[in-house]
């Protein structure tokens, strides 16, 4: 197990990650408002923009305030 740092304190199982995109696209858009919808979503911005994206495998929307080539390190 790898925890990933989402920024700010938070950390994710890089082994649950589907998917990292970035939040400036439609689809992006699509997934957040979807989630939002039904309380899946994870906001670990702290306030900041949304620049990251991260579907993980039980379904939650994670958002982070760090940008997608840093988190795929």
């Amino acid at each position: 197990m790898k925890l990933i740092d989402v920024g700010y304190g938070n950390r994710i199982n890089s082994d649950r990650i589907v998917a990292v995109i970035g939040a400036d696209s439609a689809p992006a858009k699509r997934i957040v408002s979807v989630a939002k919808d039904s309380n899946t979503a994870i906001d670990a911005t702290c306030g900041k923009k949304t620049k990251t994206v991260i579907v993980m495998d039980s379904g939650h929307v994670v958002m982070s305030a760090k940008e997608p080539e840093t988190i795929n390190e």
